[in-house]
């Protein structure tokens, strides 16, 4: 949390984006025979989940096992989470009159998040769990396109040709965003972070034009709510600024950008997190070492500095690799 506020820390902090995920065999045990959605919506489940990697890998922070649909099933869209292809939306949103198919929510449909939280943030203690969600244009792309997308193109065409319905569609993401974080603030995550883990499909005039209201709409609704904001999105270089202005406090980088470089872009009034490309952690542990080390220089740049990936873990790494990682940015950064 020091470090999310630029303040001074004895070491910086590590988490993982998806440090909970396929990578850990006592993950793939305790999920063997669940649905995805059906093992978001068990907190006994979510807790035991969440706190593997805290345990194995001595991580700084936990976050939440969830997925970032989970708000949006509640709103009423009828979708599934299928292996190895993600989110699939039974009927896509194409036209204003499938907007009356997703609902605003309340802090109660949802509310297995909270008790998830609950139950959490008694087990971790000291630890930080932060809470997350999916940002506006991340969520619209999943429920226009019924499904991931490399091209974005239904996406595009609405944003395009049909920008009162495109706006009509997120600001009622924004909405429901901004319930589901408070929902989770509320019962006590110490931070949240905002996936718009698509973002970089869009240029900066469109970035600027058609998301950063929504986004900033979600953010700057939790304010008030004593709790760091961190941004992050895959491919965002030249998003970086915008997306600081949307109302983060951190703004997470993915691998392609330096830290240094992201902060002079960001400002200093933003901390980072960040950027360990995932695929390094294939290449043996002396490149590893190495590459985290640049990372640790360049992240010195930022009034703050929360490492992290700059992506997911990815399902084949090597849960030791993680555990070694973490112990070494510990030590290395103390000295």
């Amino acid at each position: 949390m020091r470090a999310c506020r630029g303040e001074a820390v004895p070491h910086t902090p590590v988490w993982f984006m998806r440090q909970a995920g396929r990578s850990l065999p006592e993950y793939r045990k305790i999920r063997a025979g669940v649905g995805m959605l059906e093992s978001c919506r068990r907190p006994e489940l979510v807790t035991e989940i969440t706190l593997q990697p805290v345990r194995r890998h001595q991580v700084d922070a936990a976050i939440l096992f969830s997925d970032i649909v989970v708000p949006i099933a509640a709103a009423g869209i009828d979708l599934d989470i299928v292996a190895g292809t993600g989110p699939v939306v039974a009927e896509p949103i194409r036209a204003e009159s499938d907007l009356a198919r997703l609902r605003a929510i309340t802090s109660g449909d949802v509310d297995f998040v909270a008790q998830s939280v609950k139950l959490l943030v008694q087990e971790l203690g000291a630890t930080p769990l932060i809470g997350f969600a999916g940002a506006p244009f991340t969520l619209a792309s999943y429920l226009i396109e019924g499904g991931p997308s490399r091209t974005y193109l239904k996406t595009k065409a609405m944003m395009y040709g049909a920008p009162k319905l495109w706006d009509a569609l997120l600001s009622r993401l924004a909405d429901i965003t901004l319930t589901f974080l408070r929902t989770q603030i509320d019962a006590g995550v110490s931070a949240v972070q905002l996936f718009d883990s698509w973002a970089g499909a869009l240029s900066e005039a469109d970035y600027r034009e058609h998301v950063l209201p929504h986004s900033a709409r979600v953010l700057g609704g939790l304010a008030g709510a004593g709790v760091p904001r961190i941004h992050f999105g895959v491919g965002t270089a030249v998003l970086l600024r915008a997306m600081g202005e949307a109302g983060a406090d951190v703004v997470g980088v993915d691998w392609r950008t330096p830290l240094d470089q992201a902060t002079r872009i960001v400002g200093p009034d933003h901390a980072v997190q960040g950027n360990l490309d995932p695929a390094l952690l294939f290449a043996g542990w002396d490149v590893v070492r190495r590459e985290a080390d640049r990372v640790l220089e360049q992240g010195r740049a930022a009034p703050g500095h929360v490492f992290n990936l700059g992506h997911g873990v990815m399902p084949e790494t090597d849960p030791d690799m993680l555990t070694r990682l973490v112990a070494h940015v510990h030590e290395a950064s103390a000295r």
